[in-house]
């Protein structure tokens, strides 16, 4: 594993976790530091699992189209081209579940940062905290940046990072130009392949109209 700050495991952490801890976030703040890493870790692991798995899926499914196309057209180019088109796909998302796979191999040395880092482990639950209890508002700023798009047809990986990078630049003071470069950052390790450049442009249409806001009311 790639030599990381402790925040930029916290924020791995907390993606993988936020879709299978409990939306309450009292649950969390009660609970003592040795039991919230493994209860962490767990969620994490089921969450990869689930991404991974759901990727093959859909590379596999790719195809059995592709192979379907091919064997009941003519050879007529346009089916080719399509069938052609299908295996590119396929190929992509075994790519992306192969760099997913890549990330839970890792995970041993990440479990072991996380419990020995105290940082680690209180940074995680300030991110999940702050993007539960104040879920609603983040969901806004994030819906008022989508083009033509709502946050609830997000895949939940790309809408938990852009959670993470809203709650870190609104609420944990975290720099703009540090919640979006590790926003991309984690695009880039846990998402589809051109994610990164979707969740870049929207956390900057964020800032702009925080910027835009701001000018107003002046």
């Amino acid at each position: 594993m790639q030599e990381r700050k402790p925040r930029q495991i916290a924020r791995e952490l907390a993606l993988l976790s936020l879709s299978q801890l409990p939306v309450n976030p009292k649950k969390l703040e009660k609970m003592e530091q040795d039991r919230l890493v493994p209860k962490l870790v767990l969620a994490a692991v089921r969450t990869l699992r689930s991404e991974v798995q759901d990727t093959l899926d859909n590379a596999a499914a790719e195809l059995q189209r592709s192979n379907d196309r091919l064997l009941s057209s003519q050879t007529r180019a346009n089916d080719l081209e399509t069938a052609r088109t299908m295996v590119k796909e396929a190929i992509e998302y075994t790519q992306t579940a192969i760099n997913k796979l890549g990330a839970a191999v890792e995970f041993p040395e990440l479990i072991q940062l996380a419990n020995q880092d105290r940082e680690v482990r209180e940074y995680a639950r300030d991110i999940i905290l702050t993007v539960n209890e104040n879920r609603e508002s983040i969901d806004e700023e994030i819906s008022s940046a989508l083009v033509d798009w709502q946050v609830t047809r997000l895949a939940h990986i790309d809408r938990d990072i852009l959670r993470i990078a809203v709650a870190e630049m609104k609420h944990l003071e975290v720099p703009q130009s540090v919640a979006i470069n590790e926003a991309v950052e984690l695009a880039k390790r846990y998402s589809e392949e051109d994610s990164h450049r979707f969740i870049n442009g929207v956390l900057r249409r964020v800032i702009e109209q925080k910027k835009s806001t701001v000018t107003s009311d002046q």
